[in-house]
C-alpha cells in the first residue's frame, strides 16, 4: 500500500512541475539503485538496459560529450555533460538527464517546445529531491 501511495504521489509531481510546463514531451523518475521507473508520462516506457545506459553516461561526463548519448534510436549530440546533468540534443529534440542523490530524472523536448523550459523545469525538480535528501 505505502508504495502506491509513494508512486501516486510521484506522478502527481512529475505531472505539476513537468508536464504541465507543456514544455516537456515525456518524462520519468526512476529509483538509481535498481532503475526502477517510479513514475512517468503517459506512453513513455523506459526498459531496465535503457535506464542503465543513461545512468552509465554519467560515470564518464567527457566521453559522454565526445560521444554524445544514444537514445530511442537516434544519436543525441552533448551539449552539457557533469557528474549531475547531461542535456542531449538531436535534430530540434532533446533530452535532458538529471541525476540526484537516490533518483534520476529523464525528459525530453520536441521542436515546439522551449528547451530551457525544459531544463529548468527537471533542475528545479532535481533541486527538490536533493532538498529532500533523495
Amino acid at each position: 500500500m505505502m508504495d502506491a501511495v509513494k508512486m501516486n504521489q510521484l506522478q502527481n509531481l512529475l505531472h505539476d512541475s513537468l508536464i504541465a510546463t507543456d514544455h516537456v514531451h515525456h518524462c520519468a523518475i526512476i529509483r538509481r539503485k535498481d532503475c526502477n521507473v517510479r513514475a512517468s508520462s503517459v506512453g513513455f516506457n523506459l526498459h531496465h538496459d535503457q535506464v542503465q545506459m543513461l545512468l552509465d553516461a554519467f560515470k564518464n561526463p567527457p566521453q559522454t560529450r565526445e560521444e554524445g548519448i544514444y537514445f530511442d534510436d537516434q544519436q543525441y549530440k552533448c551539449v552539457r555533460a557533469d557528474k549531475n546533468s547531461i542535456y542531449g540534443k538531436c535534430d530540434k529534440r532533446g533530452l535532458i538527464l538529471v541525476k540526484t542523490q537516490s533518483m534520476l530524472i529523464v525528459a525530453t523536448y520536441t521542436e515546439n517546445m522551449f528547451p530551457s523550459v525544459c531544463v529548468e523545469a527537471v533542475e528545479k525538480l532535481a533541486d527538490y529531491f536533493k532538498e529532500k535528501g533523495k
